[in-house]
């Protein structure tokens, strides 16, 4: 059984989407962090993030790999733990940037297909529900107000001790969601048949709750 949950940048996918398959016995998929390894990948190679040939050379010598220790996805690049390196700011404009580009994401597509093939999979990301994972039986589509979602992100990145405005966070949020959305190849949009979920205002327990209920009542 697979479960698609697509939205925005800070819509709180990884967290909940996380404690949603631990409550559900799923394994948890967050694609994301897939294509932020890439983008951190780009950018410890000075690549330049504009231009899709010069992402296309680095991807044959790029060796990812996602291995759940605990419980819990470890991202791998070139045999390194990067899970907490992909985090930063700097990687997150990166992967919008990069994102874009067919070849990145062919790159991806079966990778991301192979995971959902292991079993009952809680996926995550921006276009699961739309591209990779089209004939998935429930499709979430996560948002939240730029406003609400550049606080939750502002509160992170403080707590990993980064020196960050929220003025900054906000502008941020908002230039991605233009990226995202913009993208000529598998733009950011909720899936025809997906459930729209806005978390505005939640706090993590209610929107757990809310997407526990959703899943029980569909599945």
């Amino acid at each position: 059984m697979n479960i698609a949950v697509d939205g925005p940048s800070g819509a709180g996918k990884s967290t909940l989407c996380r404690a949603l398959a631990k409550e559900l016995g799923f394994i948890y998929v967050d694609t994301g962090a897939m294509y932020r390894a890439i983008a951190l990948y780009a950018l410890e190679k000075g690549a330049d993030l504009n231009s899709e040939e010069a992402m296309a050379a680095l991807l044959p010598d790029i060796d990812l790999d996602l291995v759940y220790r605990d419980g819990e996805q470890r991202v791998y690049l070139c045999g390194r733990d990067v899970s907490d390196e992909i985090r930063t700011p700097e990687v997150s404009m990166a992967t919008s940037a990069v994102s874009r580009f067919p070849a990145v994401r062919a790159f991806l597509l079966e990778s991301q297909r192979g995971l959902a093939r292991r079993g009952d999979v809680l996926m995550d990301g921006r276009d699961i529900g739309t591209v990779v994972l089209p004939d998935a039986q429930l499709k979430i589509f996560l948002t939240a107000s730029p406003e609400d979602r550049a606080r939750r992100r502002y509160e992170e990145l403080i707590l990993r001790g980064e020196e960050v405005s929220r003025e900054q966070v906000l502008a941020d949020v908002i230039r991605r969601d233009q990226q995202d959305s913009s993208r000529l190849t598998a733009p950011l949009r909720p899936a025809e048949d997906a459930v729209v979920v806005d978390t505005s205002g939640n706090t993590f327990e209610e929107s757990f709750r809310l997407l526990l209920d959703l899943v029980k009542e569909r599945l």
